[in-house]
């Protein structure tokens, strides 16, 4: 085995709909790419919604520029036009490179919409101040307003705090996070 291995990935978008067709492409130029001299392995990998990587790794940068330059990989190319479209390829040599550069910290997921958050929020605050102004402030008609009020917040912020708003971010949780629950569905998918 050579101790300067190369790792080429080529991101792909593909046209909506098409996943199945270019899954089945990406295995089978893989295949191909197998018979080879050199080729140590591959895969197709999915990153989101319409963009897929096709990795694969030969032992050396000549025998990784050999099926680059073949005429079978450039007829596999011409294969995908109706479904993908290449948007990046990316060479690494070496393992040690390639593994350092994807051991970054994955980007956490966007935050909710502002109005969603005000949804959720204004679903837990909206009922126990409610409550607690029919069941509760009657019997405090007597207090004066300063306490009555922080009664009410103290009483109505350790509800939502402890109760209510995570219960409300793990029922609203696929709404507020669409791509994060896309991205785990299809990979419970793939792996079923």
């Amino acid at each position: 085995m050579s101790s300067n291995p190369v790792t080429i990935t080529v991101a792909y978008h593909v046209v909506p709909g098409r996943a199945a067709d270019f899954h089945s492409w990406g295995w089978a130029m893989l295949a191909a790419s197998s018979q080879q001299p050199g080729f140590m392995g591959g895969g197709v990998l999915v990153d989101r919604e319409a963009e897929w990587h096709v990795v694969y790794r030969f032992a050396s940068e000549g025998t990784a520029r050999a099926w680059e330059d073949s005429a079978a990989r450039t007829q596999w190319e011409n294969r995908a036009v109706g479904f993908a479209r290449q948007a990046e390829r990316r060479s690494v040599r070496g393992s040690k490179t390639w593994f350092e550069s994807q051991t970054t910290t994955p980007k956490p997921p966007a935050p909710p919409a502002k109005w969603k958050l005000w949804f959720v929020n204004m679903s837990a605050v909206f009922p126990p101040v409610l409550l607690f102004n029919l069941i509760v402030l009657p019997y405090l008609g007597g207090l004066n307003p300063l306490v009555r009020t922080l009664l009410l917040c103290l009483c109505v912020t350790a509800l939502v705090t402890w109760i209510l708003m995570p219960r409300l971010q793990r029922f609203f949780r696929k709404w507020l996070y669409p791509p994060l629950q896309a991205l785990r569905g299809r990979h419970k998918r793939r792996t079923a």
